[in-house]
């Protein structure tokens, strides 16, 4: 299978704990081909399909220099099996106008994982509201009056920005409201942009659970993040301490109703967040979290998912 990953300048991938880079090394033990580029490398003119300028590699076990490009080269996307789209956030105009390339691509004929209208119609914290049986107290709103009524009714909540990722720009407002009004104003930007705000859930001292769910199914591990020291945010990013931990009964009974719906719709690989019993987040851009599960379990998450990936290109 000749497979083309559509990511991130791949030498700043840290391959320590890299989830492309995990998918990249399975790929090749099975013998797959493996080509990458940046959005910024797809191209479409008129008349003609859409094309990268690639480089195809080969990992070469070493820790420093662990790949090697074996060539360069301009390739129609429709020449390879798979493509795998793993371009981290932001989730700006630039992502989207990739996801129309990448769409165009597919009805060339290419195969484009996750599927790029999903992709565009499944923004990452937007996503949790067509599921709230399972999503605790949320407000999507760019009026600063209704983030101070949300504000009263829960007194601790935490804002975020839509388009934010890692834990980036994330604030909590406890009940004596310190700050609330410049925090409304640092992200709502005078009601320009509109901001989610959640009832605090306590729970995120154990940790926010990242769920994985693979071709409809769920990866039997959970990775906690767990906030540090006095910090809020539990994401790997922001310092947060990853702990492997067997799926409670809700994280299974979550991941399998939502699994096979979001699976139906052209996602392969989907990332959900809980905090106690609550999704937080649905990722469907870049999921990570596949080596740390791995190294502290012995589960092999990249084998699942290349075991789905082939399965999703054989159909």
């Amino acid at each position: 299978m000749k497979i083309l990953i559509v990511a991130d300048p791949i030498e700043h991938f840290k391959i320590y704990k890299d989830t492309t880079f995990s998918m990249m090394r399975e790929a090749q033990r099975r013998g797959h081909t493996i080509a990458v580029c940046e959005p910024r490398h797809i191209s479409w003119q008129r008349g003609e399909q859409v094309t990268a300028e690639i480089r195809d590699i080969r990992l070469t076990g070493d820790a420093d220099a662990w790949f090697q490009v074996e060539g360069e080269r301009r390739a129609a996307l429709v020449d390879f099996d798979a493509v795998l789209m793993r371009k981290d956030p932001p989730f700006d105009a630039e992502y989207i106008y990739s996801t129309h390339l990448l769409e165009q691509a597919e009805r060339d004929g290419a195969k484009v994982v996750n599927k790029p209208a999903a992709l565009r119609d499944h923004p990452e914290k937007l996503a949790i509201m067509e599921f709230p049986q399972f999503i605790g107290p949320t407000l999507v709103t760019r009026d600063a009056a209704q983030i101070r009524r949300f504000h009263e009714e829960h007194k601790d909540i935490i804002l975020k920005p839509l388009d934010g990722m890692g834990g980036m720009g994330i604030f909590r407002v406890k009940a004596d409201g310190l700050n609330l009004g410049s925090i409304i104003e640092t992200l709502n930007k005078d009601g320009a942009q509109s901001v989610m705000v959640q009832k605090f859930l306590p729970e995120i001292s154990e940790g926010d659970k990242r769920v994985l769910v693979i071709g409809g199914k769920p990866v039997p591990y959970s990775l906690a993040r767990i906030p540090q020291g006095n910090e809020v945010r539990g994401n790997l990013a922001a310092g947060g301490k990853g702990v492997a931990m067997p799926l409670s009964q809700k994280d299974r009974q979550i991941a399998e109703a939502l699994g096979p719906i979001l699976h139906g719709r052209g996602l392969l690989l989907v990332g959900i967040d809980v905090i106690g019993e609550c999704v937080t987040e649905i990722n469907v851009t870049s999921p990570t979290c596949f080596q740390e599960i791995h190294d502290q379990t012995g589960f092999d998450v990249p084998a699942m998912f290349i075991d789905a990936l082939e399965a999703e290109i054989a159909r």
